[in-house]
C-alpha cells in the first residue's frame, strides 16, 4: 500500500462529490505495502481507504471489489466497497482506476500468538468457504505462469548458488499436480500487516482482513500455505510448532483437509515460499518510482525457501 501517485486534497474532494459519504476533512497517504497507492480519507460521514490502481487494467478490477462485497454481505469482516451515485464500485482519480473501501478499526499484530494463529486459521477457513458461492473467477494473479516469467527476470540479478536454487525449484514445482486439490477464490496474501486485531478486554478477535488485491482462484491449500509462512515463522524462518498446530488445526475444524491435500502440503508451502520470494526480488532489484515505497527483504523468502524444501510438519489427520 504504498503511494506512487499523489492525490492533492482539493482533487479529491471534487472527486468525493461523486460519493454520498460526505465531505473530505483529512487525506493521508499509507507507506506500508509494494502495490498500488493507498490513502486514508476521513469525511464529515465517516473513514474510509481510498486506493489509486497502479498497474491492474480496469477490467480485472470488480473481480476483487465484489469479492470483497461477497464476503462482507457473507458476514466476514472485510472492507465493503463503497458504489458511488452510479452504483458503481470503480471510478477514475490521477488517470487512475480507484476505489474506496470502508476503514475497518484494529490494528495489526506483528508479534502473533498461538491464540492469533487459532483465530486467523479458522477465519481463512470461512473465507474459502463462503467464497464457494462467489460467481466469478479470474485466476491467481501470482500464480505458476507469473512465477515463470518473473524468474526469467530475476534471475540475471541473483548469484550463482542463488540461481541454483530457482532453476531447481522451479523444476519441482513444475512437476507438483495440484488438480486434485479443493479450489476456489482466494486471498492469496495474508500477511499479520493485512489481519487487523480489535483486542481492548485482551481477547484476541479479528476486527478486519484488508488488501485483497491479489486475490484470484487457485488451490485453496496455496492460500493456507502463504499464512502459515508468515504467521508461523520464527526469526530463523523456522515453523513454530505450537502456532503452525493452532492455525491448521482451527482451519481443519472448519474445512477439513483432504488426503490430496495431505500429500500436496510441503510442495504447497515451498510454491508460496517460491511466490514472495520472486515478488519481493523484483521489488528489489527493479524498483518503482513513488512518494512513499516499501520494498521488504527478498533474503527472508529465500531463506524460507530452503528451509520448507528441507521438511515441513504434516496437516492434521
Amino acid at each position: 500500500m504504498s503511494v506512487f501517485t499523489p492525490v492533492p486534497e482539493p482533487i479529491l474532494a471534487d472527486w468525493l462529490k461523486d460519493y454520498a459519504i460526505g465531505r473530505l476533512v483529512e487525506l493521508k497517504g499509507i507507506s506500508a505495502g509494494v502495490q498500488n497507492s493507498n490513502f486514508f480519507v476521513t469525511t464529515t460521514l465517516g473513514r474510509y481507504v481510498l486506493t489509486l490502481f497502479e498497474d491492474m487494467s480496469r477490467a480485472e478490477l470488480p473481480y476483487y471489489l465484489h469479492l470483497m462485497a461477497h464476503l462482507a454481505r457473507h458476514g466476514l469482516p472485510v472492507p465493503g466497497p463503497i458504489a458511488n451515485r452510479h452504483n458503481e464500485y470503480l471510478g477514475t482519480l490521477q488517470e487512475r482506476p480507484a476505489a474506496l473501501v470502508v476503514r475497518l478499526s484494529g490494528d495489526s499484530e506483528m508479534n502473533p500468538g498461538v491464540a492469533h494463529c487459532e483465530k486467523v486459521g479458522a477465519m481463512l477457513a470461512g473465507l474459502h468457504l463462503a467464497g464457494q458461492s462467489y460467481g466469478r473467477r479470474q485466476e491467481n494473479p501470482r500464480g505458476a505462469g507469473w512465477r515463470s516469467a518473473t524468474a526469467a527476470v530475476v534471475r540475471p540479478f541473483l548469484p550463482a548458488d542463488e540461481q541454483a536454487l530457482l532453476d531447481a525449484e522451479l523444476a519441482f514445482q513444475a512437476s507438483v499436480d495440484i488438480e486434485s486439490l479443493p479450489a476456489g477464490a482466494i486471498h492469496a496474501d495474508l500477511f499479520r500487516d493485512n489481519v487487523l486485531w480489535d483486542d481492548d478486554d485482551g481477547t484476541p478477535r479479528i476486527g478486519g482482513v484488508i488488501d485483497f488485491y491479489f486475490a484470484g482462484y487457485d488451490a485453496l491449500l496455496f492460500d493456507v500455505a502463504v499464512t502459515v509462512n508468515d504467521w508461523c515463522a520464527q526469526p530463523d524462518a523456522a515453523l513454530d510448532p505450537q502456532r503452525t498446530a493452532a492455525l491448521l488445526e482451527a482451519y481443519h475444524a472448519e474445512r477439513p483437509f483432504t488426503d490430496a491435500e495431505r500429500a500436496a502440503w510441503p510442495a504447497m508451502l515451498r510454491a508460496a515460499a517460491l511466490r514472495f520470494w520472486l515478488s519481493r526480488a523484483a521489488d528489489f532489484h527493479q524498483p518503482r518510482a513513488g512518494e512513499m515505497v516499501l520494498v521488504k527483504d527478498p533474503d527472508e523468502y529465500r531463506d524460507i525457501l530452503r528451509l520448507r524444501a528441507a521438511g515441513v510438519p504434516p496437516l492434521p489427520l
